[in-house]
């Protein structure tokens, strides 16, 4: 049985994960750069995955145990995303593709983020509420495309959780860490309420901001209050917008899936709003394994997998990277 390899290199995360032919998944061998101060700088990120690209490889081929002569086509990240991470995946994949023969798939990230969501869940036509570090958008299948119904209009929610936390100390990833001392601050205060910290509700019809939110919480720690009740607040707040506007996008398509999917939707808080939100309309909940929640080179694989079964390809002189690319871009002709 043949296996799609795929490569996910749009930010701070290196990947090689694969897909059966016959849709079974194979985990991911990821890498994960985690800047010594700040920010992803994108030229340090680049320079990290190309040092750890030939070792991740083959790290990824003896682990699931898979012949390089079984891997009938490589697939890989074409945007959107940070343009020098883009490149060192794009420039593995172009020489994988002709040192083994095989066809070369370019894809869209964030297609690949509801697709690998369809097959682990088994949902049909979802909404997709996509929270990620680099993006917040709410999307969903009209037709031949996936349409954004809303979207940030200046950072990611994930992006958003990070600058909190560096301003913290709290080193990347921070969404991990916001999310343990919110539990704290719940666990310690269960009859705690958002009236006692008010945080900036982020919604502009059904467009989303998280810049405002960003530099309230940064002034509510320095007006006093503890750092375990703003990240309490700061969920509270941001996941409540996201939930918000992915109701109305349910309304308003008519569907009754929901699917979580990017970095942030690991977290347990967001899930459980997602669960309570579509029990009250009568509709259901799905979010895929985390390690297909975050960036990972088997959704890669997935996408590139359903876009070969329908002939679709990529020409050597089509696979420039486009790190402008939007979700709406690729054209869906699977089911």
């Amino acid at each position: 049985m043949g296996v799609i390899l795929g490569i996910e290199s749009t930010a701070h995360t290196f990947s090689f994960g694969g897909v059966y032919t016959n849709g079974k998944t194979i985990p991911s061998s990821s890498a994960l750069f985690r800047p010594e101060q700040g920010g992803i700088h994108p030229r340090e990120a680049a320079d990290h995955h190309s040092l750890l690209s030939g070792n991740l490889f083959k790290e990824f081929i003896s682990k699931n145990h898979i012949p390089v002569n079984q891997i009938d086509a490589i697939a890989f990240s074409q945007g959107p995303g940070l343009g020098p991470c883009l490149r060192v995946g794009a420039s593995v994949a172009r020489s994988l593709s002709d040192k083994m023969g095989k066809p070369l798939v370019g894809v869209n990230h964030c297609v690949a983020h509801i697709e690998i969501g369809r097959l682990q869940t088994g949902c049909q036509d979802p909404v997709l509420l996509y929270v990620s570090g680099g993006n917040t958008q709410v999307i969903a299948r009209n037709g031949s495309r996936y349409r954004v119904i809303g979207e940030t209009l200046d950072i990611g929610i994930g992006n958003m959780l990070d600058k909190f936390a560096r301003t913290q100390g709290i080193p990347f990833p921070g969404g991990p860490k916001i999310e343990k001392l919110a539990n704290e601050w719940e666990k310690s205060n269960p009859s705690a309420s958002l009236d006692e910290i008010i945080l900036p509700y982020g919604i502009q019809g059904m467009d989303l901001s998280f810049s405002g939110i960003l530099t309230a919480a940064v002034q509510k720690v320095s007006d006093g209050h503890s750092l375990q009740e703003v990240c309490w607040s700061l969920q509270e707040h941001s996941f409540s917008a996201c939930i918000e506007v992915a109701e109305r996008a349910l309304a308003h398509t008519g569907k009754s899936e929901l699917l979580l999917g990017g970095g942030v939707a690991c977290n347990e808080r967001i899930r459980d709003m997602a669960k309570l939100m579509c029990e009250d309309r009568g509709a259901t909940a799905f979010w895929p394994e985390k390690q297909y929640c975050v960036d990972n080179g088997t959704m890669i694989a997935e996408l590139g997998r359903k876009m070969l079964k329908h002939n679709i390809y990529t020409k050597l002189e089509d696979s420039a990277i486009d790190p402008s690319m939007r979700t709406d871009h690729a054209e869906v002709v699977w089911d």
